[in-house]
């Protein structure tokens, strides 16, 4: 797996992943693209969420909706590093608190190549609702 980024202009940058797709990186100033930390934080979130949906389908539950926010704290001097990281999930269906905690703590703890990566770096927490 690889990935590359080029530089466009100014503080603009284009990333490409290992399949071929695309996404703009910029710093908050030029405001075109996303901030690279903010984008580590929603490749936690995209990547348990694949999972979490993968999960619940393969139990065979009812899920509608799942809607992930990730926040961070991060040191106050360099390098700014994230100290602990936070999860909310928001997931409606007909679903099972059960099923639903399982599904979460399988993909932190054991498919979520991302989690399992930021798990050395800072303290990741999680915590879920469910709406019928």
């Amino acid at each position: 797996m690889a990935v590359t980024v080029k530089w466009l202009e100014s503080r603009q940058f284009v990333g490409t992943d290992s399949t071929g797709h695309s996404v703009v990186l910029s710093s908050p100033a030029d405001g075109v693209g996303v901030k690279p930390s903010d984008l580590l934080l929603l490749a936690l979130a995209g990547c348990t969420a694949y999972d979490v949906v993968d999960i619940l389908e393969k139990k065979r539950k009812k899920l509608r909706k799942l809607a992930i926010e990730v926040s961070a704290e991060q040191e106050k001097e360099p390098p700014w590093t994230f100290r602990r990281i936070h999860a909310v999930y928001r997931l409606t269906g007909d679903l099972d608190e059960r099923a639903v905690r399982q599904a979460i703590q399988l993909s932190e703890e054991k498919y979520c190549a991302v989690a399992a990566t930021l798990r050395g770096a800072a303290q990741l927490t999680s915590e879920y609702t469910i709406d019928r």
